[in-house]
């Protein structure tokens, strides 16, 4: 089988975890940059990131990589691809250019001169061209141009991954799905032990922890851009979407709860965890965080507090949080709690000290996840 280059990418500040679970998906040489993996691997290997990666945002296939001087030198690069082998002429596509310290006018024109390439392929090997598809298109092209080289990859995923496919109504300011997972993961979170999130707003950190818990894989309720390739595999495909689900539990080995004290926001949370498949294995309340209580022994909390943006929001939330801190104490021992927050001043003021600050990024927003390792008394 034909091994790839392969480029998987993520949230920043993930690249360790996605390394990890492409390591464990069988990726040959991963290797982390700023925002996802480049690794090695198989048709085989493609399927099982889209279909199993709980971080990953994108699976890039690489087309083709060289140095350039100019745009007419991109131009050349991309019109060498067989791109023909890949598609048809009655599909769309798309072309899409990212840079950094690119030496081109504008990234724009740049993606423009892989398109005229593409179509030019086309019209040289089929006398024809295929059309650009805006807001749908059947193929996505990816372009990464640095300050010498171009990479040109085929999207493998079609939609982000971080869509599932079950996500009814979000609130406000939903945590992406492939970030909630991270941030599980990054705080030790297997399946194993009992979870809860009292500030659970439309419940994605505990659907995604019941996910974890129960085995079923990020991928099994959706479509991949994969599907709309010439060298598609479909009985591949149908092996590995069915290994999925054989390994799916019908149970969690431990109890998994999300709160909130907003009604409106835990009637979301069980829409979305009944869409997800996973309705049966979530304690979901409405409570008041200070008055949760543990659902078990050296359990895992991870958690996306509020945070304030008004000055006023800001001052109110900076009351609670010393609360906050002496409710974890009192109730807490011998669990560890992760609180991801664009709020650095929380933990201080919450009178806790964490074992790790991890950043990350939620959007454009410069978070960190504060894990604190909840001792019996004191944490002073």
């Amino acid at each position: 089988m034909t091994r790839y280059s392969l480029f998987a990418t993520c949230p920043r500040g993930l690249e360790s975890v996605l390394q990890q679970e492409l390591s464990a998906l069988g990726c040959g040489q991963p290797e982390p940059t700023d925002g996802g993996v480049a690794c090695k691997g198989t048709l085989e290997q493609v399927y099982r990131i889209n279909l199993h990666s709980r971080t990953a945002s994108r699976v890039l296939l690489q087309l083709t990589k060289g140095s350039y001087r100019s745009e007419a030198d991109i131009y050349t690069l991309a019109r060498n691809i067989r791109w023909a082998e890949w598609f048809g002429l009655e599909q769309t596509f798309k072309a899409k250019v990212e840079g950094r310290r690119a030496r081109v006018k504008s990234l724009d024109f740049a993606a423009l001169k892989i398109k005229d390439a593409l179509c030019d392929a086309f019209r040289d090997a089929l006398g024809a061209r295929p059309s650009v598809g805006k807001t749908n298109p059947d193929v996505r092209v990816h372009a990464f141009i640095g300050e010498q080289t171009v990479q040109i990859f085929i999207d493998t995923s079609g939609e982000a991954l971080f869509k599932r496919g079950y996500r009814q109504d979000t609130g406000e300011a939903p945590l992406r799905e492939n970030l909630a997972a991270g941030l599980l993961l990054l705080a030790g979170y297997d399946g194993t032990q009992p979870f809860q999130d009292p500030f659970c707003g439309s419940g994605t950190l505990a659907i995604e922890a019941a996910r974890i818990a129960a085995r079923r894989a990020p991928g099994l309720m959706r479509r991949f851009g994969f599907e709309k390739l010439k060298n598609f595999d479909a009985a591949l495909w149908q092996n590995l979407r069915r290994e999925a689900e054989q390994q799916a539990l019908p149970q969690t080995p431990a109890p998994i709860g999300g709160s909130d004290n907003d009604r409106f926001m835990i009637r979301t949370a069980e829409a979305n965890a009944q869409a997800a498949g996973v309705g049966n294995l979530i304690d979901w309340r409405v409570q008041d965080a200070q008055s949760v209580r543990p659902n078990g022994d050296n359990g895992i909390m991870v958690s996306n507090p509020p945070y304030g943006v008004r000055l006023a929001e800001v001052q109110a939330l900076h009351a609670l949080y010393p609360q906050l801190g002496t409710w974890l104490k009192q109730h807490y021992a011998g669990w560890r709690a992760g609180m991801f927050t664009a709020d650095r001043e929380m933990p201080k003021l919450m009178r806790l000290s964490p074992k790790r600050k991890i950043p990350l990024f939620n959007g454009n927003l410069d978070c960190r996840l504060f894990l604190i390792d909840m001792v019996a008394g004191s944490n002073r």
